[in-house]
This record gives structure tokens, C-alpha cells and sequence, in this order.
């Protein structure tokens, strides 16, 4: 078979997945091996999602595996124990860079040493052919480049490849084939102009007496001898517009938890939320009731095939899944923010039936729908295409014209990033 390399783009729900899904079936699957890195894998269980959350981890117990117990289960049960595949196995852990992972529990690593984990569990079946959706997603600037380092070291090696990817720029230089789904999936021009990577980014100071929004002082995480934050200090006022980077497992998932008030840990810690000091009497609820937040953890959380439109009004209850029906006026608010998002001719679709792409669309909107003062946007862009990610920066730079809206976004592209952005944190 020759090794070649063909990326298949195109736009969110343009039928790249169906396409992977009739090569899975036209291949031997002794042969084949899929992964999708599109956040929708994990458990269907409640209290899977709880145990997935990285920072309820006086939840572990004896039956909860680290990362080496789960890749030595996954290499048994892929094919012989021999010397030959041990060396494999000990290259893939060097060249993805796994050493220091290895005794974490599965459950701690951040969204992109996950994915980095599940591409070593792949590639130690040593398939003659690979299809992967979204081999990027969720990775730091290193990370991609080991990434995509390693996949030409595969076709070198005589892999077949074939990388599904929504966004032209994503797609590796050293790819044979190109196949489009759509002839509109070459978006070229919209890179460029207000929301482009060459945008300007301001950089403005609010006032001193600005109202304090987030304050945390002198914090400190730490999850089985391993520190995640390290006496940090940080205050965002109202108005601003904050960038948080860094590389995989640096803390920002954690730190966005703390702030969200999802992390047992925030209250042994010295927190102030909208000039309230955590601890002092009041409930999750009522810090949520100000947040819009979205992340790749809630996009797991959502296994229940319920109406699109159910998934945004769950917007305006800050709940998983929708158990308070919403009423007359809920529900035209929903619509409303869901044609403003150009996806209201999804309402009425079963979520889990949408493609990855339009579930996160769906997700970000429900982050606006109640309007909060404060939206916390951790990777809201994974796997759109550059037409939705265009939609969702405008409507990001809409919604922080208003002078008393606060925004934190996560992102490991720059180009993601909307004008509006005033300040920076990297962890």
C-alpha cells in the first residue's frame, strides 16, 4: 500500500466524519484504526463526567487508572507482548513526550495531554492505516508540532494517513492529497480583515477603581504532590478582557474552575467573586448566575440526545442537561440567540445527531444566552471552521462593546483571539 497523507477539509457538518466512517468500513479493520479528537468521546454516566473533572480528585480511588496502567491495558489487548513492541511502546512515550505523565491518574490530565494519551493508544496497536479527526485540537503550539512531527514520521515509516481537519491551516505541509467536502469550505479570505490573526490586539489598562470582578490572592493547587498553581495573584475588573495561555496542563482549566466555583479547592483559598469573598455564605448558584462559561469538560458532559435548543436554555438554568422546563418567553430568548449564532435551523435537532463542530456552536451560544457579566470561554472554538469561528469572534467583540461585560477566553491560537482583548495571562 503506498504511504500517503490526504486531508480531508471542510466546513462543520460538510460530511468529513461520513466520509471517515465509509473508508472505516471500505478498509480491514485489523488494518484501520480511527480517533477523533473532537470532544465529544467519553462516559455517558453523570458520575463520569464528575470524575473527569480534574479538580474533584478526593474522589479517587483504588480502581481509578494512571496513565501507564491504562496504555499497558490498551498495549495487551492490542496485539502481542514481544520485544519488537516494546520498543515501540518506548519510543511513542519519548517522542509524545509521556514520561512525566505516565503516573498521573487518567482523570487529572488537562484536555490536551488526554488527546496526547489517545494518539499513543492508537498508534501501539501499529495500524497500516490511521484516520484522525482533528489530530490538533486542544494542543499548545509545542504539542502540535510534536504532533504533526510525529504523523510525517508515520507516513516515512509507510502509514497511510488520513487527517480530517475543518480549517485549511491546519492542514500539515507535507499532506499528498487534498479532498474538500464542500467547494465552500475554502474560506481563505475570511483570515484576513477585523477578526483576522493580523488584527491589532489594544492594550488598555482599566482605571484602578474599576469594580473587582475576579480577585484571588496568593493561590495554591496541589493534586498528589503535583503543583498546579503556585501562589498566584491575580485580579480582572470589570470591562476587561482577558487572554489566558499556556502550555497543556499549565492550570488555566483549573484556574477557570476555581473562578467558576466548581473546585472544592476555592474555599480554602483566599477568593473574591464580584466583590464578594468566597465563603462567606453564599451558594454555587448565585456565583454562577453571572457566568457564561463553555469548555471542552461540559462538551463531554453533554450525552443526552436532547432538542438543541433544550442544550441553550440549559444556558439560563447553569445546569448539565435541561430538568426545569423552560417557559414561553425561555425558549423564543433561545432562538433568538441561536439565529444570532446562524444555527436556529438546529433547535429542534437531537444534540448527540449534530456534527462535533455544531454541538460547540450550540454550547458557545448557551455561554451568551442569559446575558452574564461575566463569560468564561475556555477554548470556545474547538473544531469550528473558519466561517463559525468568524461568527462566534464578531459576536464576541458585540457582546464586549459593552463597557460592564467581562470576558476570559482560553485559546493555544492567537488567531482565535477577538480584537476586544485587552489583557494578557500566561500561566
Amino acid at each position: 500500500m503506498e504511504a500517503r497523507t490526504i486531508a480531508i477539509v471542510g466546513l462543520n457538518a460538510s460530511g468529513k466524519t461520513m466520509l471517515a466512517e465509509r473508508l472505516r468500513r471500505e478498509y480491514s479493520s485489523d488494518s484501520l484504526r480511527y480517533i477523533s479528537f473532537c470532544d465529544t468521546y467519553g462516559t455517558a454516566t453523570d458520575r463520569g463526567y464528575y470524575l473527569q473533572q480534574r479538580w474533584n480528585q478526593h474522589d479517587i480511588d483504588t480502581e481509578t487508572p494512571t496513565v501507564e496502567t491504562a496504555l499497558e491495558r490498551s498495549f495487551l489487548l492490542s496485539g502481542p507482548d514481544n520485544k519488537e513492541r516494546r520498543m515501540l511502546q518506548e519510543q511513542l512515550y519519548e517522542s509524545m513526550g509521556m514520561g512525566n505523565l505516565l503516573k498521573e491518574y487518567v482523570i487529572s490530565l488537562s484536555s490536551g495531554e488526554l488527546r496526547k494519551m489517545q494518539l499513543v493508544k492508537t498508534l501501539m496497536a501499529n495500524p497500516s492505516i490511521i484516520i484522525i479527526d482533528n489530530p490538533f485540537i486542544g494542543l499548545d503550539a509545542e504539542a502540535r508540532k510534536t504532533v504533526s512531527s510525529k504523523l510525517l514520521k508515520l507516513k516515512e515509516r509507510g502509514i497511510k494517513l488520513f487527517i480530517l481537519v475543518a480549517r485549511e491551516n491546519e492542514i500539515p505541509q507535507y499532506v499528498d492529497e487534498i479532498i474538500w467536502t464542500t467547494p465552500e469550505s475554502r474560506f481563505r479570505d475570511l483570515h484576513k480583515g477585523k477578526t483576522g490573526s493580523n488584527s491589532v490586539m489594544k492594550k488598555v489598562t482599566a482605571p484602578d477603581f474599576a469594580k473587582e470582578i475576579v480577585r484571588l490572592n496568593q493561590i495554591s493547587i496541589k493534586y498528589s504532590g503535583r503543583t498546579i498553581l503556585d501562589k498566584l495573584s491575580w485580579t480582572v475588573r470589570e470591562g476587561e478582557h482577558w487572554a489566558l495561555s499556556g502550555r497543556n496542563g499549565s492550570g488555566k482549566s483549573t484556574l477557570l474552575s476555581l473562578i467558576c466555583a466548581d473546585n472544592p479547592q476555592g474555599y480554602a483559598c483566599d477568593i473574591s467573586m464580584f466583590g464578594h469573598k468566597r465563603g462567606t455564605g453564599e451558594s454555587i448558584w448565585e456565583i454562577k448566575r453571572n457566568i457564561g462559561y463553555v469548555s471542552p469538560e461540559m462538551h463531554r458532559s453533554y450525552q443526552r440526545n436532547i432538542p438543541a435548543v433544550n442544550v441553550v436554555a440549559s444556558g439560563l438554568k447553569d445546569t448539565i442537561g435541561l430538568y426545569v422546563r423552560p417557559n414561553t418567553a425561555e425558549r423564543e430568548l433561545c432562538r433568538e440567540w441561536m439565529k444570532r449564532f446562524g444555527i436556529d435551523n438546529l433547535a429542534e435537532k437531537p444534540f448527540l445527531h449534530l456534527s462535533s463542530g455544531e454541538q460547540r456552536m450550540i454550547l458557545v451560544c448557551r455561554a451568551f444566552v442569559k446575558s452574564p457579566s461575566l463569560l468564561v470561554l475556555d477554548e470556545p472554538m474547538h473544531g469550528l471552521d473558519v466561517r463559525n469561528q468568524k461568527t462566534v469572534k464578531d459576536i464576541i467583540e458585540d457582546y464586549c462593546s459593552d463597557k460592564q461585560r467581562t470576558m476570559i477566553m482560553v485559546t493555544h491560537n492567537e488567531e482565535e483571539l477577538p480584537p476586544c482583548i485587552d489583557h494578557y495571562l500566561r500561566l
